[in-house]
């Protein structure tokens, strides 16, 4: 196990500013960088194409990264697909499900735009979709949603941990009620999978998605893991085919006939490098040095004056990203003056959030501090000390 205080050191974009848009897109540590270059370095090839050495190298260290990502996540016995991130595996869901004019899909205007529009999308295919509100913190009543859940609904879409609030969803308790319904549970790990422990036989989840580059890992990668391999492929091509007559084709056996074209090689092994970084300094860790910053940032923004805080005050109901305002002032303004007075880099506006910000009653969205396992303290109560600064011009 690694000293997460040691962590710093193999990020160096920080010692030049205070990164905190960790939910939009993590760091990159020195380790995963060196993963990815070694392979367009040394063995850069395509993978289950081909039997010459490099290929051969390179389709083992591909699936290797798979494997540990499954590990990961407790989802050996399941599928684990590679995709372009979480958009793209709810999306291969929301399509690859053979849905039937009166159906019925469940969430959440609490959710992030990719899991929302493709299930809003189905109402073109004759899918009843039900968009149920949270509680004023964005944690949602599991009797709410039981209520909203019948035995016409093959699916329920929520998210793990909010990217907006920090909400960490009961979703084993929601889980329980959409199975007795026999509708299967689909979870937007994006939030979760990078800062808490996650384990999908625990979730009791049949699908879930998550992004490489919001764990360490490289852009362009996500992970959709499936219990079963119960969806139709929405690419064809190359690699995720048995056979090809004039007449027809046979798909390959999962995951690669979910894996059309080349698939991004370098991204997965380097996505494999960032779970194995995790795995190192230990999630458990993770979760309690963020718990420890998210509780300090809170508590001392909810004592600022012309400051509002939102989300759970509770800190096991929450992941590390705070939302604020500032009265008077928009969401940009003070994002900008952070950036430009202190060198904090925050995320402000909606957050791909529309609805959410709407059910709060906040037009222009919130500034939204996200601490990963690179941050400290001492950033923590630099952020305070700027915000407090800004709040003496309101």
């Amino acid at each position: 196990m690694r000293d997460i205080r040691e962590c710093r050191a193999d990020f160096p974009l920080t010692e030049d500013l205070v990164y905190m848009d960790s939910a939009s897109v993590s760091l990159c540590p020195e380790q995963v960088i060196g993963a990815v270059a070694e392979y367009d370095r040394r063995y850069r090839a395509n993978v289950g194409r081909g039997v010459h050495r490099l290929t051969r190298f390179a389709s083992q260290r591909f699936e290797d990264a798979r494997a540990r990502v499954a590990g990961f996540i407790g989802g050996q016995a399941g599928v684990t697909v590679l995709t372009a991130n979480t958009t793209a595996s709810v999306n291969m869901v929301a399509g690859g499900m053979r849905w039937r004019p009166g159906d019925r899909a469940v969430t959440f205007s609490s959710e992030h735009h990719s899991n929302l529009l493709p299930w809003l999308r189905l109402r073109e295919r004759g899918v009843e979709v039900e968009v149920v509100a949270p509680e004023p913190d964005g944690l949602l009543d599991p009797a709410v949603v039981e209520a909203a859940v019948d035995d016409r609904t093959r699916l329920v879409a929520l998210t793990h941990a909010s990217n907006a609030l920090g909400s960490v969803q009961p979703v084993r308790e929601i889980g329980t009620i959409v199975h007795e319904h026999g509708a299967r549970l689909l979870v937007d790990g994006a939030q979760s999978v990078p800062h808490l422990p996650v384990d999908v036989e625990r979730l009791g989840c049949d699908y879930l998605c998550f992004s490489g580059h919001k764990m360490l890992g490289p852009t362009g990668t996500g992970i959709l893991w499936m219990r079963e391999p119960d969806l139709d492929p929405l690419l064809l091509g190359g690699g995720m085919i048995e056979t090809v007559t004039p007449d027809g084709y046979t798909p390959a056996a999962p995951p690669a006939r979910y894996e059309a074209g080349t698939p991004h090689v370098a991204g997965m092994i380097g996505l494999g490098r960032a779970v194995g970084y995790l795995e190192e300094v230990g999630m458990n860790e993770v979760r309690r040095h963020e718990a420890h910053l998210t509780g300090r940032l809170f508590k001392g923004l909810s004592g600022l004056d012309h400051v509002t805080v939102f989300g759970p005050d509770d800190p096991k109901k929450r992941i590390g990203v705070v939302s604020f305002v500032v009265d008077g002032m928009h969401p940009h303004d003070v994002a900008h003056i952070l950036d430009e007075a202190a060198g904090i880099m925050v995320r402000s506006g909606e957050h791909c959030c529309m609805p959410l910000m709407r059910h709060l009653g906040l037009a222009h969205g919130t500034v939204r501090a996200s601490l990963y396992l690179y941050n400290t303290a001492e950033e923590v109560d630099l952020l305070l000390a700027a915000v407090e600064e800004i709040t003496r011009t309101v």
